[in-house]
């Protein structure tokens, strides 16, 4: 009996603590949360960050100049088409993509025409006519030219903003572009204070509320309480940065010329093609649509 009760209870522990798959790898990015996208990635995810932010800079300096409605045109659906087929976008992001940015465009567009000299486009036609004031097509398509390039630099920009972190985006500055290490990494030690501050103003908040502190509706309510949060929240990142300094000074960190790098964000053949391929299709959209004749 006594051997038998033995091996019941050796089974019962057995199975309330199973062992892990010797074969079976856990995710980095479920240790590390800012570990390096794999490589094995696919879209825009697998490329190197600085080659999303080089391929589409050629067109964003472009479109600071150009005054036209189609180069700018062209070039926001070719950053619509690399986002909806390279990038995962959630319903929020396709939302926005699809609806906030045209309609952003349409009404920035319609202000920046009420304020055209309306003697440079009094030839073109008249849309609306309120009294004296009269509203032209010339001074439209003018706006609506702004409001379109405002929104071709946003999408071009959110190439690389959707699909790149900001670790990974200094890793790649310091492994690719040479970089400092001590400035590289300051960044990435910044980048990690951002959520810590979020956790810690939520239990601020809640300790607050628990204690009664700053209650009260109104403006002047609100503001009490942001002071009340402002205050603990600067001294807990003091004593935050405090921590890391000393962590850093006694890892030796910037003694030494060079860094062993843990995550690699590699520049690879396919990042090269991509670069390439878009400086060449936004090129071929330049000498397309530009009014080269203007």
């Amino acid at each position: 009996r006594r051997h038998g009760r033995a091996r019941t209870r050796t089974r019962t522990r057995q199975h309330a603590h199973p062992r892990p798959h010797r074969g079976r790898l856990v995710s980095a990015v479920a240790i590390d949360p800012y570990a390096a996208a794999a490589p094995s990635a696919r879209g825009l995810y697998g490329l190197n960050p600085l080659a999303k932010l080089a391929a589409p800079l050629p067109a964003m300096i472009v479109l600071v100049f150009v005054r036209d409605l189609a180069t700018p045109l062209a070039l926001t659906a070719l950053a619509y088409l690399v986002l909806l087929t390279g990038a995962r976008l959630t319903a929020r992001l396709g939302l926005l993509l699809v609806v906030a940015l045209p309609l952003g465009a349409a009404v920035i567009g319609f202000g920046m025409s009420l304020w055209v000299d309306a003697s440079r486009v009094d030839t073109s036609v008249t849309i609306v006519q309120i009294g004296g004031w009269s509203l032209y097509g010339g001074a439209l398509m003018i706006g609506l030219a702004t409001g379109v390039r405002l929104v071709a630099i946003i999408a071009l920009a959110l190439i690389a903003g959707l699909t790149s972190t900001g670790p990974d985006l200094v890793r790649a500055a310091v492994q690719q572009l040479r970089v400092p290490y001590r400035i590289g990494y300051t960044a990435l030690a910044a980048f990690r204070f951002v959520p810590r501050f979020g956790y810690e103003l939520e239990v601020i908040r809640q300790a607050h509320r628990v204690r009664g502190a700053h209650g009260g509706r109104g403006p002047f309510a609100a503001a009490a309480r942001w002071w009340g949060y402002i205050v603990p929240l600067l001294a807990g990142a003091i004593r935050h940065a405090e921590r890391v300094a000393l962590a850093m000074d006694a890892r030796a960190f910037g003694a030494h010329p060079d860094r062993t790098e843990r995550h690699l964000v590699p520049w690879r053949v396919r990042d090269t093609v991509f670069v390439a391929v878009f400086w060449i299709v936004s090129a071929g959209i330049l000498i397309a649509f530009f009014p080269w004749t203007l």
